[in-house]
C-alpha cells in the first residue's frame, strides 16, 4: 500500500537530499543517499529514463505492432446517437489509426442483441483483424464482457484461465499466434480492481478538502485497497506459474490495477521486458483517475522480443490511455 504513495515519498527523500546539501549537513546527506540507494529497484521501474523520441507510424520491416487498451466497454453499450456512442466511434477510429497486428482489449463488451453494439464485428471489419479469441458465457441478455485478443496473424491455439473467487468475472486470456514460421504466446487480462463506488469518491474528495474526519473517511477506502491487493497477489502468483510453462516466447498485456512498485508488478513481469521502461520516458501514467502518477497498464515482452518503439495515446476517451509498442521478431 505504501507503493501508492511512492511518488510523494520519493520527492520527500530527494527534497531532503538537496536540503542537506545546501546546508552542508554531510552526515544527513548520507542518510538520504542511503534511502535512495535502497529504493533503487522501485525508482528504476517508476521512471522511464529514455530520451523523448517521436513515434514512427510506418512499421519497420520485421516488426509487429501491439496495442493494449482498457476500453471501459467502449463507453456506450446500446445503439444510439448520444455522446457515448460518438466517443465509441472516436475510439474505433483511434484503434484503426494504429494499424495493429495484435490488439488486446480489457473491459471489452460485445453483444448479439441487435439493440446493442457488436464490437467483435466492428473491429474485424474496420481494423481488418481476421482472427480473434473472446471467451464468454452465454446469457439471456446476449451481452458479453471479458478481455479479448485480435490478430492479423492466425491464432493456432487458445485457452482461458479463470481466477479463483473472490474476484471479478475477468480471466486470463491466452492465444498462440503464428507469425510466419514462429509462434508466440499472447496473454491479456484485467486484474482485481479496487471496486470504488460513488460514495468512495465522495470520501476521497472530503479527505482532499479536509472535510469531516480523516480517519472516518479513510477506513473504508483502505479496507477496499487491502482486499484488492490481497486478491491481485494471488492472481499474480497464478500468472507467474502459467507464464513460466509457456513453450513459446511470451507477450503479456493488461490492466494490472497495480503500480510498478507492487508485488503484483514484479511477480507478473518476472524476467520480461517492460515496453515503457525500454522506450518510454517520464512517469508514463496510464490511468486518468485518482492520481496523475498511476501507471497500471502494461506491455511486457519476452527477452527474445526486442522493443523498437513505444507510445501512449493520451486521448481521454476511456479512463485509461492506449499503449502501443513495436516488437522485433528476429529472435534465435
Amino acid at each position: 500500500m505504501l507503493g501508492l504513495s511512492f511518488p510523494i515519498l520519493l520527492l520527500l527523500v530527494i527534497g531532503f537530499f538537496f536540503g542537506w546539501l545546501l546546508l552542508l549537513k554531510f552526515r544527513l546527506i548520507f542518510i538520504s543517499l542511503l534511502a535512495l540507494l535502497m529504493g533503487y529497484k522501485s525508482i528504476a521501474v517508476f521512471v522511464g529514463f529514455n530520451a523523448p523520441v517521436a513515434f514512427t507510424t510506418q512499421k519497420q520491416t520485421g516488426t509487429i505492432r501491439v496495442v493494449s487498451w482498457n476500453v471501459a466497454r467502449f463507453i456506450e453499450l446500446a445503439r444510439n446517437n448520444n455522446d457515448g456512442s460518438n466517443t465509441r466511434k472516436k475510439m474505433l477510429a483511434l484503434l484503426n489509426a494504429q494499424k495493429a497486428d495484435i490488439l488486446c482489449l480489457q473491459e471489452f463488451h460485445t453483444s448479439e442483441n441487435p439493440g446493442f453494439y457488436n464490437n467483435i464485428s466492428a473491429i474485424r471489419e474496420k481494423l481488418g483483424l481476421s482472427y480473434h479469441y473472446f471467451p464468454y458465457d452465454k446469457d439471456g441478455d446476449r451481452n458479453y464482457y471479458s478481455s479479448v485478443i485480435f490478430s492479423r496473424f492466425p491464432i493456432v491455439d487458445s485457452a482461458l484461465l479463470r481466477f479463483p473467487r473472490p474476484s471479478q468475472p475477468e480471466a486470463l486470456v491466452q492465444a498462440d499466434i503464428q507469425i510466419n514460421k514462429d509462434t508466440i504466446r499472447v496473454f491479456t487480462t484485467h486484474l482485481q480492481s479496487q471496486r470504488f463506488d460513488k460514495a468512495d469518491y465522495i470520501r476521497m474528495q472530503k479527505i482532499k478538502s479536509r472535510e469531516d474526519s480523516l480517519v472516518y473517511h479513510s477506513i473504508p477506502i483502505l479496507a477496499k485497497l487491502k482486499r484488492a491487493i490481497v486478491i491481485r497477489s494471488l492472481q499474480a502468483d497464478i500468472i507467474d506459474e502459467v507464464r513460466n510453462n509457456s513453450p513459446y516466447p511470451v507477450l503479456f498485456t493488461g490492466d494490472l490495477n497495480d503500480v510498478p512498485n507492487s508485488y503484483t508488478y514484479f511477480k507478473v513481469r518476472g524476467n520480461m521486458r517492460d515496453a515503457f521502461l525500454e522506450k518510454g520516458y517520464g512517469l508514463g501514467s496510464t490511468f486518468l483517475g485518482l492520481s496523475p502518477t498511476l501507471r497500471i497498464d502494461y506491455i511486457f515482452t519476452d527477452p527474445r522480443l526486442a522493443v523498437t518503439q513505444y507510445k501512449r495515446e493520451k486521448k481521454n476517451y476511456s479512463d485509461h490511455y492506449m499503449l502501443v509498442a513495436d516488437l522485433q521478431l528476429n529472435y534465435p
